[in-house]
């Protein structure tokens, strides 16, 4: 009998797997299920990144290994477009590394600080991968309540005092998912303070900066001053360009965290795909304008979803970012309504408490379907 190792089995189901089951079992059965769980970009990556990459392909060179820590030429462009976004230059030899896609580097990172026994300081509700790649490290997460009445920002003063001890590692995500909460830069001035009182390194997950609505500009951690003695921070183009299969990103921030997490990467993985990586160059170089593209279309998304999520009765304020609707749950039940929602109307979503626990009362909405097809599911939910 094959028997998984512990850590395997640890592990809570992962929560956009079971939305998707549940999808393609309602797809068996003939319904139209309009799907609003997963957040991926339906809108296609710019058809100039495709170009790009169609040239380098083409290149044998980019057929062979890649560097380990990225090619020169995309390391600078990150650098490049960084320094113009947040007014942070950078070190392109030590203080950026290329990702496989943004997961990858949340996913490795606690591999190299985390020893066993260890904590890390986790959002809760919060993306998965922060959880169970402390788990793999043979880690400890603990849970940070991300709540209304905190702005859904962690209250870093009311972890208990033994575990920050014990911490090693904290993740914070803003322009936040699930939330879509976002924070200032009074609330990064706290998380890099107490990064720097606490021996910890601080990992800011910043995978939606570029996804805001109503003139909304998301900073980066970096920008705090101090900030490069304990920060890494991880940027993905999966949101940025529309390149969610492309799987390219990188991370920056103090050179040793970055070092540390290329050690890692360096001997379990062999670098991401170089002609994805010079298509991403073109991809940087046009992150602006695209930008502003899809923010519109995600803005009259948002606000169709709204409009119809309050003639429910379920009353928000407008997130200024990130590609989802955090909806408080009539009942409060969050599996039940997402069933119910399935069940009954063929819609999609996400329960919060799949997000971890303090996610219950939400439910995620995502706006990554045309906008024609979030006003049919809000008048599918009017009728059940």
């Amino acid at each position: 009998m094959i028997k998984y190792a512990d850590r395997l089995n640890s592990l809570p189901p992962y929560a956009f797997a079971e939305v998707d089951k549940a999808k393609h079992q309602k797809i068996k059965e003939g319904v139209d299920v309009i799907d609003l769980g997963v957040g991926d970009p339906d809108t296609p990556t710019p058809d100039y990144v495709i170009d790009s990459l169609c040239k380098a392909v083409h290149n044998p060179e980019t057929h062979q290994y890649p560097s380990y820590s990225g090619s020169t030429e995309f390391r600078d462009a990150a650098a490049g477009w960084f320094a113009g976004r947040f007014g942070v230059k950078l070190n392109m030899e030590k203080e950026i590394i290329t990702l496989i896609g943004s997961k990858e580097g949340i996913a490795h990172i606690p591999e190299a600080f985390v020893n066993p026994g260890d904590y890390t300081l986790c959002p809760n509700p919060g993306y998965p991968v922060y959880g169970t790649a402390t788990t793999f490290a043979e880690g400890i997460p603990y849970a940070m309540p991300l709540l209304a009445e905190n702005g859904f920002k962690p209250d870093l003063a009311k972890i208990p005092k033994d575990i920050v001890k014990k911490s090693k590692m904290l993740f914070i995500n803003y322009p936040n998912n699930p939330t879509a909460a976002i924070a200032d830069k009074k609330f990064f001035r706290e998380a890099v303070d107490f990064g720097k009182d606490n021996g910890l390194v601080v990992v800011h997950d910043n995978a939606y900066s570029e996804v805001t609505y109503d003139g909304y500009k998301a900073p980066s951690i970096l920008e705090v001053p101090g900030a490069m003695d304990c920060c890494i921070e991880i940027h993905s183009l999966s949101k940025t360009s529309n390149m969610t299969g492309w799987r390219i990103g990188f991370a920056v921030g103090n050179a040793d965290i970055v070092a540390g997490l290329g050690k890692v990467k360096m001997n379990v993985d062999s670098g991401a795909f170089l002609a994805v990586q010079l298509a991403a160059i073109d991809a940087l170089k046009g992150a602006e304008t695209f930008k502003q593209k899809m923010s519109k279309v995600y803005q009259a998304r948002r606000d169709a979803l709204l409009v119809g999520l309050k003639t429910l009765g379920i009353k928000m304020e407008a997130p200024k970012a990130t590609f989802y609707v955090w909806a408080p749950v009539p009942g409060g039940n969050s599996t039940e309504y997402a069933k119910f929602l399935i069940d009954k109307a063929g819609v999609v979503c996400t329960p919060g408490v799949s997000l971890g626990k303090y996610g219950e009362g939400y439910v995620r909405f995502s706006l990554t379907r045309p906008i024609e097809r979030i006003n049919e599911a809000v008048e599918r939910m009017k009728k059940i």
